[in-house]
């Protein structure tokens, strides 16, 4: 049975893969090939796991020739995007990359496909302009390299035509400028470009970290903006001032209903396990006992590595990140 449609299929059927042990049928996998590289989510993750598809695997299940070279291409753009020194011409219907290394003094850059011979700014990637300094980038203008593609959790796009993004629902990558559309109702801020896999904050427009949305940097993990800089140092002194009393708080709750909360539970598991199986009552007081004479032997052994980790981790970001963050 096939894991993906829930259909019966033969042998035969299920392709192997050279990335993993997963089996999906053919059928399955050609859809699914064919959406992820029509979303140009490229590399293509097993549909399982997250281990990358080879592209051998890819050109064997992609029936179609304009998907592989689709899939081709988007390969070929994300190794190019990963390169600082690429530059992709502004021009409309162009999707020609010009390698310019060492161009920051001299920033003219002209376009080497045949029939374009655009001219174009090194540092702000728009059409050349010998008379004024650099200008934003403006999400009007989209280039080849600059396609709205969706993150991980999720991005809204008008596919309607007629798009009614304002200015605050598109914003461009810091890796590698590639304009990102979302609505800005307040949804999750952990953006993910898949042009050159980036994570950044869509509050912010930094590359993040795990701890990004724990620093005190005011960004939320949802929400439309960050806090306002009053509200982001009242809570920080509130953290520096009230973190001896939270802390001893959270210890002193957390100590007992370790120490306590562990032998009932698993006092409680091995009664239901023994219950299931079919061993006798004067068994089953032998296995519950043990389990929890084991447990309370266990427990405050877990409890101090709990407190004696825990407690330090936190008084190190409060009186060390947050208290850095408050002095700048």
């Amino acid at each position: 049975e096939c894991p993906l449609c829930l259909l019966p299929q033969p042998p035969e059927a299920f392709p192997r893969l050279g990335c993993c042990s997963h089996r999906s049928c053919r059928g399955c996998l050609q859809q699914y090939l064919r959406l992820a590289v029509s979303e140009s989510r490229v590399p293509v993750a097993c549909p399982h796991c997250p281990a990358a598809l080879p592209p051998h695997d890819v050109h064997r299940l992609l029936p179609e020739p304009a998907l592989r070279d689709k899939y081709e291409e988007f390969l070929l753009r994300r190794l190019l995007v990963a390169d600082p020194g690429t530059r992709w011409c502004p021009a409309p219907d162009c999707s020609y990359a010009v390698l310019a290394h060492g161009c920051a003094e001299c920033p003219r850059l002209t376009c080497g496909r045949e029939g374009c011979g655009t001219e174009f700014c090194y540092h702000c990637r728009q059409p050349w302009h010998p008379d004024g300094p650099c200008a934003p980038p403006t999400p009007g203008l989209a280039t080849p390299s600059a396609q709205p593609e969706e993150p991980a959790h999720g991005e809204a796009l008008d596919r309607g035509g007629s798009s009614r993004a304002g200015a605050e629902d598109i914003k461009v990558c810091p890796r590698c400028s590639a304009f990102i559309m979302k609505v800005n109702d307040g949804s999750c801020n952990r953006m993910n470009c898949t042009v050159c896999g980036c994570l950044f904050c869509w509050l912010c427009l930094r590359e993040i970290s795990d701890v990004h949305f724990l620093s005190p940097s005011g960004c939320t993990f949802w929400g439309k903006r960050p806090w306002s800089r009053t509200r982001r140092i009242l809570w920080q002194l509130g953290m520096v001032l009230g973190a001896p009393m939270v802390i001893s708080l959270a210890a002193g709750v957390a100590v007992p209903v370790i120490t306590i909360g562990i032998p009932i539970y698993m006092g409680r598991k091995v009664l239901a396990a023994s219950r299931r199986s079919s061993l006798s009552g004067c068994q089953q007081c032998l296995s519950v006992t043990s389990s929890v004479l084991l447990s309370l032997f266990v427990s405050p052994i877990i409890t101090a590595l709990t407190v004696g980790v825990g407690v330090p981790l936190v008084l190190t970001y409060v009186y060390g990140t947050v208290v850095l963050s408050l002095c700048r």
